[in-house]
């Protein structure tokens, strides 16, 4: 209505005779133009003038902050971010929905700008320090994206402690307010360095559930934990054959069993045994509403927050050994090469034999030690080997990427305190079960898409060219010269990994190519999987702990006992774009939870380790200073350019390095040096090092920070 008339900047008074509004209604009218005001679709200028974003070329984003103090306004939409310097943020804080003026474009970052309004500013928690002063009570976040200080409001304290560690809901941003972010404390988690503290608060931060409804709990417990002539009904009778699970050591759930047979043929039956949790899990049932919401079970450094309740997730839905378990099996006719054949998908019961590990197997495979006797068993394992040595050089000659970065694995006492961190050795075991699920996934999407079902599929958009550039330059850098003309794919960027294999760079390299690959998501539209070079995928195989899965399984479900009536095909079409959306949001969410979580405890351990020596790798190079991951216990930490005493080193961002000004000596990227732990803060999970060179660090005392 106000687009294209000429009406405005002008005042509301203005605005209401132009648009003949009349007195009787004016206080209605003003209100309007406030929420119109709120929600950033018209801005206020001096003088109390109103106009359109556009007219003043402002557009409305999101404010994700980043460490250093400034961060990007994500545009809605995909179309892009506008980077915010430190000094035009304010007062905005990560999270904000915001008006942003673009103010140039810097070449290699991309459109700058200012922030002029905070739009909105939603109610959501934060973990923090409670701090008593004569100022003001406040808290200061964990968090380095938010401000240093959130204000506690009056007497919403809770009687917390000067010093303790809280949540506080950060209270919604309004015009009429004091812009400064306020909040109320929620809950007193305790001192810092109490047992169990470091996780309890991740899991604040993250609201991530600890817990399942009354009325969820009950339908779990109300689910038969023996199976009837009626479950059986209709289903293929697997129970005879020989099927097992391998899985880690210490898993509570088991959703895959597999199975592997010669047939008269010569070729051979691949069975992969996926649980039936969607015959437990009915739709929209109080269930079913809870798995979709928290998406996945989130696997912490010293717990399992799982998607479902124990009694599904942990006993009828697992496959447990010696006992009955429904499942919907994948079965896969392969010639000796491991080319595929025929497969069907089918309702199924099955009885797992036995319940393997991933050492044990490999124990097996290594040094033919075992504890079980059955040769038939030991001849499976062998054949299944073999099988997905070949499935994963056909994978390798169609152009898969195969990525393996190493892991921190931690071994925790009873009261949360580490005792060991290690590498986690990825083991011919684990790559079987690897190759056996992907080709399991691949089968069933094909069918599925064949068969002309609507689907969640699992998709790997190709990297972005910009990214790739850059992946190129620090290639450079690190002495490998690819071109990456023309379309990327795969396979030009299988050269890479191949290149570098068995090198001391191999892992840097890894994980920067992951940062320049975009986030596989689910999604109802396929345009297929970049890295796998699958042109279709979903996620079929576990469905205890994702719910994607659940869903896939209910569709099959329903077309395999012919209920896909053209209406449920219309309710699915109707849903699952926004369960893609939904379900990939968790997963990120859960990913960045495992990893905060693992390093709260690699952080821990290191700071009782002050003045200590190890060796390293420069992971990351920038004005700021070296970024350095120890070798063996994969922790990362700064080496700030400051305690570079040798020199004065300037930055220099085209050739990711820092070079000293006098001796022209140079820190690049991937270069192997040897630090000393200086400082450890727990709270904002920092560590900072020092150089340590001829046996020497370069400052001549540590300080003790904050531990």
């Amino acid at each position: 209505m106000l687009k294209g008339k000429g009406i405005l900047p002008t005042r509301p008074k203005t605005l209401a005779k132009r648009l003949g509004v009349s007195s009787d209604v004016y206080v209605g009218f003003r209100k309007t133009l406030k929420e119109l005001v709120s929600e950033g679709k018209l801005i206020k200028l001096r003088g109390g003038r109103l106009a359109l974003p556009a007219q003043e070329e402002l557009l409305t984003g999101d404010f994700h902050a980043i460490r250093s103090g400034g961060g990007f306004v994500i545009l809605p939409d995909k179309k892009g971010d506008i980077f915010i310097s430190a000094r035009n943020v304010s007062p905005a804080i990560h999270g904000d929905r915001v008006l942003v003026r673009p103010t140039k474009t810097s070449i290699g970052r991309g459109p700058e700008g200012q922030i002029v309004k905070i739009l909105e500013r939603p109610s959501r928690i934060l973990i923090g320090k409670y701090v008593k002063s004569r100022y003001g009570d406040f808290v200061v976040p964990d968090d380095k994206k938010l401000p240093q200080t959130v204000y506690v409001e009056g007497d919403r304290k809770l009687n917390a402690q000067n010093g303790q560690k809280v949540v506080l809901l950060l209270s919604p941003f309004s015009p009429e307010t004091s812009q400064r972010p306020t909040g109320r404390i929620t809950e007193i988690l305790g001192f810092p360095g109490e047992p169990g503290l470091d996780i309890t608060a991740l899991i604040r931060s993250y609201d991530l559930p600890t817990s399942f409804s009354p009325k969820v709990q009950r339908q779990a417990k109300s689910v038969a934990r023996t199976l009837s002539e009626k479950d059986l009904s209709g289903r293929r009778d697997f129970r005879k054959k020989l099927c097992f699970t391998i899985d880690p050591a210490d898993a509570k759930d088991y959703d895959d069993a597999i199975s592997l047979e010669r047939l008269s043929n010569g070729n051979w039956l691949l069975g992969v045994h996926i649980a039936d949790v969607s015959n437990y899990v009915r739709e929209n049932s109080a269930l079913d509403e809870e798995a979709l919401s928290r998406g996945t079970s989130v696997y912490l450094v010293d717990r399992v927050i799982p998607m479902l309740p124990e009694e599904l997730s942990n006993d009828i839905c697992s496959l447990k050994p010696k006992e009955d378990r429904l499942a919907t099996s994948c079965l896969i006719e392969l010639n000796e090469n491991a080319k595929l054949l025929q497969s069907e998908i089918c309702e199924s019961v099955i009885r797992s034999r036995y319940r393997l590990n991933y050492e044990e197997v490999q124990d097996f495979f290594d040094r033919q030690k075992f504890r079980y006797r059955s040769k038939k068993l030991q001849e499976t394992l062998a054949d299944m080997l073999n099988l997905s040595r070949k499935l994963l050089e056909n994978r390798t000659r169609n152009g898969s990427l195969d990525f393996d970065l190493p892991e921190a694995k931690i071994t925790l006492a009873e009261d949360g305190s580490v005792i060991e961190i290690f590498k986690e050795v990825r083991l011919e075991s684990h790559r079987l079960i690897e190759e056996f699920m992907l080709l399991a996934n691949k089968t069933v999407a094909t069918r599925a898409a064949g068969w002309g079902l609507p689907l969640l599929f699992r998709v790997h958009e190709k990297p972005k060219a910009e990214k790739i550039e850059n992946f190129e330059a620090l290639l450079r850098d690190l002495g490998y010269h690819f071109r990456f003309k023309g379309e990327v794919t795969p396979k030009k960027i299988q050269r890479v990994l191949k290149a570098v294999e068995g090198k001391p760079e191999e892992n840097l390299v890894n994980e920067l190519l992951l940062r320049s690959m975009m986030k596989a998501c689910y999604q109802p539209d396929n345009i297929g999987h970049f890295a796998l070079a699958f042109p279709l995928y979903t996620h079929f195989t576990s469905p205890i702990r994702r719910y994607p899965d659940m869903i896939v399984h209910r569709i099959l479900k329903l077309y395999m006992n012919r209920e896909f009536t053209s209406r449920r095909k219309r309710d699915f079409a109707r849903i699952l774009r926004r369960v893609g959306e939904h379900t990939s949001e968790r997963e990120i969410i859960a990913e960045q939870a495992e990893r905060d979580s693992i390093r709260v405890k690699q952080i821990a351990y290191i700071a009782d380790r002050l003045g200590e020596i190890y060796s390293g790798v420069i992971s990351g190079v920038t004005k700021y200073g070296l970024f350095v991951k120890i070798d063996n216990l994969l922790i990362e930490g700064l080496v700030p350019v400051k305690e570079l005493s040798d020199d004065y080193y300037y930055f220099d961002p085209e050739a990711h390095r820092l070079v000293g000004r006098r001796g022209g000596k140079t820190h690049r990227l991937g270069d192997s040096v040897t630090v000393l732990v200086n400082r450890v803060d727990r709270e904002r999970r920092e560590v900072d090092f020092v150089l340590v060179q001829d046996g020497r660090p370069q400052v001549q005392q540590r300080r003790k920070g904050n531990i």
